[in-house]
Parts: structure tokens; sequence; C-alpha cells
């Protein structure tokens, strides 16, 4: 199934590594590298996320980081919808 990216979570991906940047061009390379390979396997099993704290949606935890992606699962698409840091506050509606 394809994974398709809402601006948000582009904006999130790309605010997060240039956050991490910051500190450490490896280590925002290294998480960047992990959230796209848990999106790769994402698309082969959409079922591992587990049920999201916002209704219809799942969450996909990124394997080594504190980083969770919520989406949807549509008919022939995964929309991903954001990326937050598991410490982060959520809005209630997504």
């Amino acid at each position: 199934m394809k994974a398709v990216w809402s601006r948000r979570a582009i904006r999130h991906l790309v605010s997060l590594r240039e956050h991490i940047e910051r500190d450490s061009g490896r280590n925002a390379a290294r998480i960047a590298e992990r959230i796209l390979k848990a999106v790769e396997i994402l698309q082969a099993q959409p079922e591992i996320g587990r049920p999201g704290r916002v209704l219809g949606t799942r969450e996909l935890v990124v394997p080594g980081t504190p980083y969770i992606i919520p989406y949807r699962m549509r008919r022939e698409r995964l929309e991903l919808i954001a990326v937050f840091h598991g410490r982060q506050k959520w809005p209630p509606k997504l």
C-alpha cells in the first residue's frame, strides 16, 4: 500500500531534521533514515501500527527514535498525517 505524506508531516520531518542537525548532522541523518525505513515497512504491512489515540487513526512508533507517525488507512493508500515526538502534546483532531 502506498504511503502519501501530508504537507504537515513533511513540515514536521524537515523541522525535526533541522532541529537535530544543529547538534549533530549524523544523528539527524540517522533518525531521518529510520523514519523513512519504518514507513517503507509500513507500506508492506499497514496493520503494524497500533490503534491511534485520535479516532480513525493508527500510530507507527518509529524504532530506535522517540517519534510517532499517526496515519489513516484508506482503500489504496496510507495517509501519513504528522510526525510527533513521543513527549509532545497531540492536538485533539488530526
